[in-house]
């Protein structure tokens, strides 16, 4: 240190707040109706909210309609997309746009929907060397694809996709999810979202 140089001023811990996201995070009760009694139900299923709940609601008109779009695409089964497959798409374009917080909360998720403890990681770090039928192979090829090079994407890839018994509307899910999902990306790095460490645990060992 030289003469001139002045000792860092200390630093006070983070609050919660800061914690979960870089931008203000309201309380509960300021939220509206239906943000708090969603955000009870999850608590209530999962033992714990969330970190993107808590980040997204202080837009709430926002967050209710990400929420919205959330659910439309991801809250189904289809033939040629399961509700493990919404989640491995999530999964495998989240790391592509390296974004930790999607990778490890939806990595959790896929754990639990395909009764899997190790697919999230696989499909994480190499899903080309993943143990995925060829129609999530194909599905992933695309679906990476449009996460990072859009205009990459053609009309052949989207029939490729119908080759492998995807519906019209199969096929728009791939396209919505990944799209949704940028953008859930991009604002986990922007506010900074760190994931909980719940999620690291769940699906790998047994629940308490």
């Amino acid at each position: 240190m030289t003469d001139t140089a002045r000792p860092a001023a200390p630093q006070s811990p983070p609050s919660p707040a800061t914690a979960v996201s870089r931008f203000p995070v309201p309380a509960r009760e300021d939220l509206p109706p239906g943000l708090r009694e969603r955000f009870a139900a999850v608590e209530e299923r999962s033992g714990f909210l969330p970190n993107v709940f808590a980040a997204l609601s202080w837009r709430p008109a926002e967050a209710e309609a990400f929420f919205a779009l959330h659910d439309a695409l991801m809250d189904k089964e289809t033939p040629g997309l399961s509700k493990a497959d919404r989640e491995i798409v999530v999964v495998a374009t989240s790391a592509a746009n390296d974004c930790l917080y999607c990778v490890v909360a939806h990595g959790a998720i896929v754990r639990i929907r395909a009764r899997d403890p190790h697919l999230a990681d696989q499909v994480a770090v190499d899903w080309r060397k993943a143990p995925l039928p060829p129609r999530m192979q194909a599905v992933l090829e695309v679906a990476i694809r449009l996460a990072v090079a859009p205009a990459e994407v053609t009309a052949g890839d989207l029939d490729r996709l119908r080759e492998h018994g995807l519906t019209d509307d199969d096929v728009w899910d791939v396209g919505a999810i990944v799209s949704l999902f940028a953008l859930s990306n991009r604002l986990a790095h922007w506010a900074a979202i760190p994931p909980n460490e719940e999620f690291f645990l769940m699906g790998r060992v047994p629940r308490t």
